[in-house]
């Protein structure tokens, strides 16, 4: 198999490939040689995967999920989400995106150098990218608003700000037209010069304050996009926006708006525990 070649950092929804691998069981497993579904990362699974369906033969069948999977050397197979053992660039590995085919009556009659047409939900699609977009807009303004309560220099991050986000986030996760992120406040968080009390303290303030930054730049209508440094699956690629306060540029494999203007309204809520901080964002 060859790497897939991915079509989704342009917006893509549909295209016509051709079969490179099937997998026959109750979920079929089907690799193609392009893809307009983004898959689930084996390595950050932040958001989740495209919907949608592959015709094959003149049937279509639902896509159910799209996960990353890396076809190893001979005698290594076909690996899945976490059971890939190795890296994306290490030799002798390559890295595709496996699309999980809901088939109760059979496998599909496909082989090899079929041609595979492939459509993902355009509303998931929107929905995700909105989702996705919109955290990575929060969490700059996040980054901004907090720059205050470090003692230390910390890591900044592409606006020039004291990267939080960065040096706090344990789990992120991107739902339809939203997002959950999840933060931890800990001990080693405070020897880094993090004053964790103060955000506790002044949570309601913070959140109002994180809000209006982030409908400043949605007003801003600030374009945004991704850059690609290759176009397979196992190629690097990068979220761009051009903030009012900056270009910003971070390392990203999900799915995005082209303009903040895009995003709507946002509601955000912040919550606090023991030991962490909790975003919610929504966009109506």
């Amino acid at each position: 198999m060859n790497s897939t070649e991915v079509l989704f950092p342009q917006g893509t929804l549909t295209a016509t490939a051709r079969v490179q691998h099937v997998a026959p069981a109750e979920r079929t497993l089907l690799v193609v040689d392009r893809t307009p579904f983004h898959p689930l990362d084996h390595t950050w699974p932040d958001q989740p995967a495209d919907t949608g369906t592959v015709t094959l033969a003149g049937r279509a069948y639902d896509v159910v999920d799209v996960v990353t999977g890396a076809a190893g050397p001979e005698g290594e197979g076909l690996r899945l989400g976490r059971d890939i053992p190795v890296r994306r660039g290490t030799p002798g590995w390559t890295f595709v995106a496996v699309h999980v085919l809901a088939t109760p009556d059979g496998p599909p009659a496909a082989a090899p150098g079929d041609e595979a047409v492939l459509a993902a939900d355009p509303e998931l699609r929107a929905d995700l990218s909105r989702g996705h977009t919109g955290c990575h807009i929060m969490s700059l303004a996040l980054n901004k608003c907090l720059a205050g309560l470090w003692s230390k220099t910390p890591r900044t991050d592409p606006l020039g700000n004291p990267d939080f986000d960065q040096a706090a986030i344990t789990e992120s996760r991107i739902v339809r037209r939203g997002s959950v992120d999840r933060y931890r406040l800990g001990k080693s968080l405070r020897k880094s010069g993090f004053d964790s009390q103060a955000l506790t303290d002044r949570l309601p303030e913070l959140e109002a304050a994180v809000t209006a930054q982030v409908t400043a730049w949605v007003e801003a209508a600030a374009p945004a996009g991704i850059h690609c440094e290759g176009p397979h699956l196992d190629g690097r690629r990068w979220w761009t926006c051009a903030l009012p306060d900056g270009e910003a540029r971070m390392p990203c494999g999900g799915t995005h708006l082209t303009n903040t203007s895009e995003l709507g309204k946002p509601e955000i809520r912040f919550e606090s525990a023991p030991g962490e901080l909790v975003i919610t964002t929504g966009w109506a």
